[in-house]
Parts: structure tokens; sequence; C-alpha cells
């Protein structure tokens, strides 16, 4: 069983999403649009599509050759009710693939932030067992507004919209949850210029926050992550089934 995982930066891989991808049994088709990696036209072959983060806004014009066919094949997936899940970018990219409007936030969201599973996602399958307060990795511009009909599974007091489901099989998370503690040292350090862009003087406190936050948070976050990529690897193998996948 394969699950498409489109990747918009090379350091935004699937990390512990494709750790229990992997675990599953399945394995992870990476394709990157933006190095030149071909995507397919249709969801056959694939069981699921995993859409990842990226620097860039779901909402730049200059990025709409590739977005445009990949919400297309959002809403393929979407239509075969074979199961989405947009991280970060890829949730802002859901959001536009069924109309919704993404746009800047007005500051950048960044470091372990405390978050709440509405009384939807504390029912929610994918999320089941979870405590419903959270506190997970963000780094992030933008926002989005909800697609009609969306479900809001968690929110947060900076960022309202940080997941939703949208129809029985598409989820959408603003917060990083698939990264572990090695992944957001990279990026921390790949990161500086946008940090010294929003935080200026305040640069080096808040990466030593960051790194701080680490070993108070990494371990229930890793937790987090595995639960909802195990959710969704149950929806995935499910859904597959029911199809004679």
């Amino acid at each position: 069983m394969q699950i498409l995982a489109i990747i918009n930066h090379p350091s935004a891989l699937p990390y512990l999403i494709g750790e229990r991808i992997e675990a599953r049994g399945a394995s992870c088709h990476n394709v990157n649009p933006h190095a030149g990696g071909v995507l397919p036209q249709n969801p056959d072959g694939h069981a699921g599509l995993l859409v990842l983060g990226g620097s860039m806004s779901a909402a730049d014009p200059d990025y709409d050759h590739i977005f445009e066919p990949m919400t297309t094949l959002i809403r393929a997936f979407h239509a075969a009710e074979k199961p989405v899940l947009g991280v970060c970018l890829g949730s802002q990219l859901l959001a536009r693939s069924f109309a919704s409007a993404v746009y800047p936030l007005g500051d950048l969201e960044v470091g372990y932030v405390p978050l709440e599973l509405t009384d939807a996602g504390t029912k929610e399958a994918v999320l089941a067992g979870l405590a419903r307060r959270q506190t997970i990795f963000e780094w992030h511009e933008d926002t989005f507004d909800l697609p009609t009909g969306a479900e809001l599974l968690m929110t947060g007091a900076i960022c309202r919209h940080q997941g939703f489901r949208v129809g029985a099989t598409s989820y959408g998370f603003q917060c990083h949850f698939e990264v572990g503690a090695s992944q957001i040292e990279t990026w921390i350090e790949a990161g500086r210029d946008n940090l010294e862009q929003h935080r200026g003087a305040r640069t080096d406190a808040v990466e030593n926050q960051i790194r701080s936050q680490m070993s108070d948070y990494a371990p229930a976050a890793a937790r987090f992550a595995r639960t909802l990529a195990d959710g969704w690897m149950d929806l995935v193998v499910a859904r597959a089934g029911r199809d004679g996948a």
C-alpha cells in the first residue's frame, strides 16, 4: 500500500508520520513538484495523500503553476474518498482546494504553542484518546478560512484554525506535529533569516526558548503525532479494504 507524499520543501519530509506509515506496512511515494517531480494525474495506485509544509504562501500567485495541479489532485483524492492529510502549508492548500481564502496571520507563530481540541475534536476518531490540551510545534505566517461545511477539530489563541476535517476523509493541521527535536534544530539553523525578519534583536532569545521547550514538550508532541498518524492510517486501511485495494 502506497501513500503519495507531496514535498514542498526539501527539509519538510514525512518524518514522524512517515515512521508510522512504514510501521503499518505501507510506504511513502515522495514527489517534490518544486524540484521537477511529476505529480500523478489521478489517485490511482495510491491509498492516501499526504501534503507537507513549505516556506512559500499557498496564496502566492507565483506558485499557481504548481499549486493548481496540486489542489486538483487533492480534490480528486477527496472525491474518491481516499484519505488526505495536510500539514502546515498542506493544510492551507487543502483549504484552498475548497475555495477558502489563505492570507497572512499578521505575525510569525513559531515554537511550541498551546493548542486545544474542540468538542468535535475530542470525538474525532483520528484523535481518539488524546488529551484536550496539547502543545505542538509551529512555524508559519499564514492562516486560512475553513471550507464550507468543515469541522474545526483543534484551535489556538493566536491562530484559531489549527485542525479541521472536510468531508469524511480529508484532514488539515496547521501545526508541525510531524517533526521531532532533530528536525526542529535543523530548521532553527536554516531559518534564522526568517526569525530575524520577525524577531530582530530577540532572535537569539527565541532560538534558545525553542531549544528549552524541546525537553518539556517534544515527547508528548511525538505521542500526539503517532496517535494522529495511526488514526489516519486506520482510515486509509479501512478505505483501501472497502475499495479492494
